[in-house]
């Protein structure tokens, strides 16, 4: 998972259009969403990115790919900040199941 603030939040749209274009770039590569704010919700970032990999080594391999290298480099001066986390998913580990949103109070 990746959070970006922009120097200016008006980039933030044309930002997630050139992040897609690393969507699909590598084997291994299970899921790709980015997301910009939306309004009226609470944010302190202006863009996500929520990437899954079947691995660490096709994370690495989207990492170090061209495409991925010359978009981040395109898109640096845009941004103000930059948030990591990056976790593995153990298939054996219990996860909470939460219901409907309604439910939760």
């Amino acid at each position: 998972m990746v959070l970006w603030e922009m120097h200016d939040p008006a980039d933030a749209k044309s930002f997630a259009d050139e992040l897609c274009s690393c969507a699909r770039i590598v084997p291994g590569m299970l899921g790709f969403e980015v997301v910009t704010r939306a309004e009226g919700l609470a944010a302190t970032a202006d863009v996500c990115l929520i990437a899954s990999f079947t691995d660490a080594a096709a994370l690495h391999a989207y990492e170090v790919h061209p495409q991925h290298v010359q978009v981040s480099a395109r898109l640096r001066a845009l941004r103000r900040a930059r948030h990591v986390l990056d976790f593995a998913v153990d298939d054996g580990a219990a996860r909470a199941t939460l219901g409907p949103a309604d439910a939760w109070s």
